[in-house]
């Protein structure tokens, strides 16, 4: 990857203690943010990305059953506001729980917009949308 890169992440994993389910819940929910499954390692793992795998779902290393961590939540981008919609819609069809609707967000920023699920497994995850028309 190139030093250009504006991103200060490598990845980010989420347990699970139902590989084939999350695979099923994070296909329909990523899908709507143009994110795609780009490796799998067999009954272990899932990663998913635009380019490069940066979200994974994997059974824990240690063959202890995954668990939530308090305060943790992970955000992915969304191109629009409309986007945000499709992903909660998409999560909440594939088994997700709803932990905010899509919608202005103006703590975090006049320009936020987010929508926020818990998965299958209790993990929080968002999409939001940076609306450089605001603010």
């Amino acid at each position: 990857m190139s030093e250009d890169n504006p991103s200060i992440l490598s990845h980010v994993s989420l347990g699970t203690n139902n590989l084939d389910r999350a695979v099923k819940f994070y296909d329909a929910a990523l899908a709507p943010l143009g994110i795609k499954k780009l490796e799998v390692i067999e009954g272990i793992a899932v990663a998913y990305g635009k380019m490069y795998p940066e979200f994974w779902i994997a059974l824990p290393h240690d063959d202890e059953k995954a668990s939530v961590g308090n305060g943790v939540h992970i955000g992915f981008f969304a191109s629009s506001k409309a986007a945000v919609h499709e992903f909660h819609a998409a999560s909440l069809a594939a088994g997700g729980v709803d932990d905010g609707a899509p919608g202005p967000r103006p703590i975090y920023g006049e320009p936020y917009y987010g929508g926020f699920i818990i998965d299958p497994d209790g993990n929080k995850i968002e999409a939001s949308f940076w609306d450089t028309s605001i603010g």
